[in-house]
């Protein structure tokens, strides 16, 4: 199966990059930004195919901003994720068990299935 999903429109194989959903209800047709996930009553559609939509008489379509371009990262994403991975590689200090007297052995780090102790005397 390709990564890339394609247009929903019969005989058309460009990428998608919109998505098509209906609100029958309200007699709204609305095309936005590609779902993230593809889903059974929504329809999938090319650049050109979003350009040329047409509701039926009595309808009204919704167009809400999609970006053509290929979706690239933030700074702000990022950073985040730069943040995320210092606070996960931080050595985190770990309370002493509950139970555990003074003249335990503490644990001052791990590697793997590894515990490197200090005496208490130190």
């Amino acid at each position: 199966m390709s990564p890339v999903r394609r247009c929903s429109r019969t005989a058309c194989g460009r990428p998608a990059v919109a998505t098509l959903t209906y609100v029958y209800a309200d007699s709204t047709a609305v095309l936005g930004p590609l779902a993230t996930y593809a889903e059974p009553h929504c329809y999938d559609l090319c650049s050109q195919h979003s350009d040329r939509l047409t509701a039926p008489r009595g309808w009204e379509v919704v167009r809400l901003a999609v970006d053509t371009g290929p979706a690239r990262p933030s700074g702000d994403d990022l950073e985040a994720l730069a943040n995320a991975v210092r606070e996960a590689a931080r050595p985190q200090e770990r309370p002493a068990p509950p139970g555990s007297r003074d003249g335990d052995p503490v644990e001052v780090a791990r590697r793997g299935h590894l515990r490197v102790l200090r005496s208490p005397d130190q």
